[in-house]
């Protein structure tokens, strides 16, 4: 059938299982709006309040689902207001196809009205992009970037497609496809490289396993546990990590590295096998990298051969899809016993809890609530910094896709934009995003799409007047010299809610928080608590920038 450039893109989007959308329309574009419009019925765009939280919230709807996350953007601004949502998807791993488009092709290079240089930009920070200036190749382009973005290791592709090659006189023949599988990485998990694995894991007396966001992607959570069942060893993760191992286990020790738990931290400094799954050994996770896990030998799994010794040395790696060298260890090993060892550590545990402080309202308190007053089932969102680490601490995520958070990056203003996106993926789950003050006026406007999109989402703003985490950086290592980070200057977070068309509350106590918490969950609006802690409050544990990760520290060490 002949088709134009924008009705192509519409029917590949189709042939994709795309059924929502996240973007902001202008000039360039206007063409694939217009055939947008005339699809309504079958694909929903969610019109964002900014280019950035288009992006957000296709990678919230992609780490949410597991299918590919898209965001559309005019050219110029629109299509670089995208690109720190791209970066963000990058760095974790995250299936998006972002899809802009330009100025006539004639226009190209000439510095044009909104003209911009998108595929040069985004080229560090895709795993592919395409420029397409003839509608012959589109479909092609489309169909290849959505199988490139998924895969091996997944990530953002985009697609940039001049005005002219999406005008209705600009036709072509377009075949349907039905699209291509993506298959498993596969091909170097040799019965050999199987071999060494399970000869080392019999070999340990004291394994440790270690999972990164590699084991979320891969959906590797039934094998994971059955793995770990047979090695017998205690479990921590990465942030990225976190729900592929049933975090209310009592095998699981908590994170690992610079906020990761004492158990965790003195485990893997004890232990003779680190078994890394699905993990980059980011510098967050490894402290003084010369020290880490010193006593031990490295097995690491990863579908990325670039990250097999490139952080940390190992002494075996097996490359591949994770779920699947996992399932044939699986087949291959015998029960081991490691009783002592895991006592040992369980006992680590113990004696190092994660504390909530005894009175008044805190960051622990608040992530802490949440999880008893929805059962541990709520998807949970972030922003960046200390709210970002209780949430990792005190939300025991027991299944993968649970914990939306930039990892890689550290964006902050993701969270509000991921919320939406998973919300509109899952209307019935309870979708809760935690924000700092500070991040929350990054990409704040987004509450205007939650309401617009009718999105009973709830934004919990830990309020301590201040940019916390860079705050207990200068209180640690900096004097108390707190340049720049505070943010006392009477906004009022819970106008700006309702002005938005959400509700709001404030509140200081427990009693107060846990009340409006409660109405939160029932509301079928969007709904912002604003909860005042101190300006003090610090993520514990803590290890010190370069230091060893055994050298973590709390408020009870002196």
């Amino acid at each position: 059938m002949l088709l134009s450039g924008s009705e192509i893109i519409i029917e590949c989007l189709k042939e994709q299982g795309v059924d929502t959308v996240f973007g902001y329309p202008g000039g360039a574009i206007l063409n694939l709006y217009d055939e947008l419009y005339k699809h309504s019925n079958e694909i929903h765009h969610v019109l964002t309040s900014h280019e950035q939280g288009a992006a957000h919230a296709a990678d919230g709807y992609a780490r949410a689902t597991g299918k590919v996350g898209v965001c559309l953007a005019t050219s110029g601004p629109g299509a670089s207001n995208l690109v720190t949502g791209i970066a963000t998807a990058h760095m974790d791993s995250i299936p998006i196809v972002a899809i802009t488009c330009n100025v006539n092709v004639s226009l190209l290079g000439k510095d044009s009205f909104q003209e911009i240089d998108i595929t040069g930009i985004t080229m560090p920070i895709t795993k592919h992009n395409f420029i397409v200036k003839d509608v012959n190749d589109l479909a092609e382009t489309i169909r290849r970037a959505f199988v490139i973005a998924q895969t091996g290791r997944p990530g953002p592709v985009l697609i940039d497609v001049p005005k002219d090659v999406t005008a209705p006189g600009n036709k072509c023949e377009y075949m349907p496809m039905t699209p291509i599988p993506v298959g498993v990485v596969r091909k170097d998990i040799t019965e050999d490289a199987l071999k060494e694995a399970v000869d080392m894991i019999k070999a340990a007396k004291k394994p440790f396993i270690f999972v990164g966001g590699g084991a979320v992607i891969s959906n590797a959570s039934k094998e994971l546990a059955k793995f770990v069942e047979l090695v017998d060893a205690p479990v921590c993760d990465t942030l990225m990590g976190k729900g592929a191992f049933d975090g209310t286990n009592d095998r699981y020790t908590g994170m690992l590295g610079m906020h990761g738990t004492k158990a965790s931290n003195l485990g893997v400094s004890e232990c003779d096998l680190l078994i890394a799954i699905g993990t980059r050994f980011s510098d967050r996770v490894l402290g003084n990298p010369d020290k880490f896990a010193s006593n031990a030998k490295i097995l690491q799994f990863d579908v990325d051969p670039a990250e097999i010794n490139k952080n940390i040395p190992t002494d075996h790696a097996i490359v591949g899809d994770v779920n699947e060298i996992i399932s044939r260890l699986n087949k291959k090993l015998k029960p081991q016993n490691h009783k002592a060892w895991v006592d040992h550590v369980k006992e680590l545990s113990e004696k190092n809890p994660l504390r909530i402080p005894d009175n008044g309202l805190s960051g622990q308190f608040l992530v802490a609530e949440a999880y008893k007053q929805t059962n541990g089932d709520a998807i949970i969102t972030t922003e960046v910094g200390q709210h970002q680490m209780w949430a990792a601490q005190f939300y025991r995520y027991k299944r993968p896709h649970q914990l939306l958070t930039s990892g890689g990056l550290g964006t902050m203003g993701y969270g509000l934009g991921a919320a939406i996106g998973a919300k509109t993926a899952f209307p019935d789950k309870t979708v809760i995003n935690f924000a700092g003050d500070g991040c929350f006026r990054m990409n704040m406007n987004e509450m205007a799409t939650a309401s617009r999109e009718k999105l009973p989402l709830i934004e919990i703003v830990v309020n301590n007047h201040a940019l916390g985490m860079v705050r207990q950086w200068q209180s640690l290592f900096y004097e108390q010299r707190y340049s720049a980070t505070v943010l006392d200057d009477g906004v009022d977070y819970v106008k700006l809610a309702e002005a938005m068309g959400a509700k709001g509350y404030r509140v200081t106590t427990r009693d107060e928080y846990s009340k409006a918490l409660s109405e939160a969950l029932r509301s079928d609006v969007p709904v912002l608590i604003d909860c005042i802690i101190d300006s003090d409050d610090k993520v514990w544990p803590m290890v010190a920038p370069g230091a060893p990760i055994d050298e973590c520290f709390d408020e009870t060490d002196k």
